[in-house]
């Protein structure tokens, strides 16, 4: 038998090119005598951490603004059961509107702006090496007397910067691994599509190691400055 190579990795590795990392989870289900199904979703969206790939230029990171904006906080999915089956038959590929989705509240939030020069997407026929990122704030998480300076919008760019403190991670992730060197396998062949030890009698005897591979992403974290409190 083969020792599976399949690295476990401590950590989740994200694929988008720049994300903020927010939590989501259904919190209600519901079903209506006309076959209809209503999902609440309850989303946290205020994340001070944003994921950009691996490769980034940090320097070139820029504060771009912040403002007082409206976010999601639940959505409402209504899914018509008879109303999908009837799309599906007509159109294989489905409708967009099936399930319906629409905002169930919002709630108050200060986004944080920055942009970064990254690699160009291989999809940008462009070139494009420019992007941005944003983090959210609940108003408590910030002074009163920070709040009113930015509504009024009567500070620089540089200033606004200031009540903000921006890192980044770029450690190397733990990754378990196996240890060739270490381990043994038993081995054998097909029989009849299955695999069949020639020694009965014998376990593979397979050990570990833990390595540092490099991460997929960079974390960038934006907390408010402790000298604007």
């Amino acid at each position: 038998m083969t020792i599976p190579r399949t690295i476990v990795t401590a950590a989740t590795m994200v694929a988008f090119s720049a994300m903020s990392l927010a939590a989501a989870e259904i919190t209600q289900e519901s079903k209506t005598a006309n076959s209809s199904t209503v999902k609440v979703e309850t989303v946290n969206p205020y994340s001070h951490v944003a994921l950009i790939p691996q490769g980034s230029d940090l320097s070139s990171i820029k504060f771009q603004g912040v403002r007082r904006v409206e976010v999601v906080t639940r959505r409402k999915s209504t899914t018509d059961l008879r109303y999908c089956r009837a799309e599906a038959f007509g159109d294989p590929g489905g409708s967009m509107y099936c399930p319906y989705t629409q905002t169930a509240s919002k709630s108050t939030a200060w986004r944080v702006t920055y942009s970064y020069r990254g690699q160009p997407m291989t999809s940008d026929e462009f070139g494009n090496a420019n992007y941005t990122f944003s983090v959210y704030f609940r108003p408590e998480e910030l002074s009163p007397a920070v709040q009113v300076t930015l509504a009024q919008r009567r500070i620089t760019r540089a200033d606004a910067a200031g009540f903000f403190d921006l890192t980044t991670n770029n450690a190397p992730l733990r990754q378990i691994v196996v240890d060739e060197a270490a381990s043994t396998s038993c081995g054998g062949n097909y029989v009849d599509g299955n695999w069949v030890q020639t020694d009965s009698n014998c376990r593979d005897d397979v050990h570990y190691r833990a390595i540092a591979a490099p991460p997929v992403n960079i974390t960038v974290r934006v907390d408010p400055a402790l000298s604007a409190w």
